[in-house]
């Protein structure tokens, strides 16, 4: 992946791939301890994004803005003001700045989830987004490296952060009403921030 715009859109027709294949995996995931809608509202959202790559913008903040704006118009649920306020807190750390450095790359990160945080008013073991979105923020301002590096770093502990949503009883979201009977299911956001994650990374790789 290149360090600049074009870079970035890139990614962001990688990230589109990845959710159209796992789409109905998010559907199941979301059916067990929600409604059922996740996959289905992500690849709309994504797909709506493809349409307007073109026109993104001229530098990587520019673009994920418009990529915040399409999702926030588009998806459905929870998903599209999560993951809108994600993109848009991202683009605003990035600024006008023409390329990205590992060291922006974190700090969009961070970005992006303090958004999530501020919108969902989740914290770390709700069985939540946040639960694979804060393992990768700190793995991605442990390590050193490239861009890349950076990001695998992320996609790694947002795999386990996702993997380890399983045991817990949900405290947010829909699926919080199922109390106890939430536990023994991965969290669906959780699951979509790693795909995400992990399409970013392999775009960078």
């Amino acid at each position: 992946m290149t360090c600049d715009a074009a870079g970035v859109i890139a990614a962001m027709r990688s990230v589109a791939q990845v959710v159209d294949a796992h789409r109905d995996e998010l559907v199941t995931l979301d059916r067990e301890i929600g409604d059922g809608d996740h996959g289905e509202n992500l690849k709309r959202g994504f797909t709506a994004v493809l349409s307007r790559l073109d026109t993104a913008g001229d530098t990587p903040g520019a673009v994920l803005k418009t990529v915040a704006s399409t999702l926030i118009s588009t998806v459905g649920g929870a998903a599209g003001p999560l993951y809108g306020t994600a993109f848009i807190r991202a683009a605003a750390k990035l600024g006008a700045a023409e390329t990205l450095t590992p060291e922006s790359v974190v700090d969009a990160l961070q970005a992006a989830l303090e958004g999530v945080v501020a919108r969902g008013k989740a914290e770390l073991g709700d069985k939540t987004m946040v639960d694979a979105l804060t393992p990768a923020v700190a793995a991605a301002r442990e390590t050193s490296g490239s861009i890349a590096d950076v990001l695998a770093a992320a996609a790694d502990a947002a795999d386990k952060g996702a993997q380890d949503t399983v045991p817990l009883v949900a405290r947010k979201g829909r699926a919080s009403y199922l109390g106890e009977r939430s536990a023994g299911h991965m969290d669906p956001g959780a699951r979509s921030t790693a795909l995400l994650l992990r399409a970013f990374a392999d775009a960078a790789s």
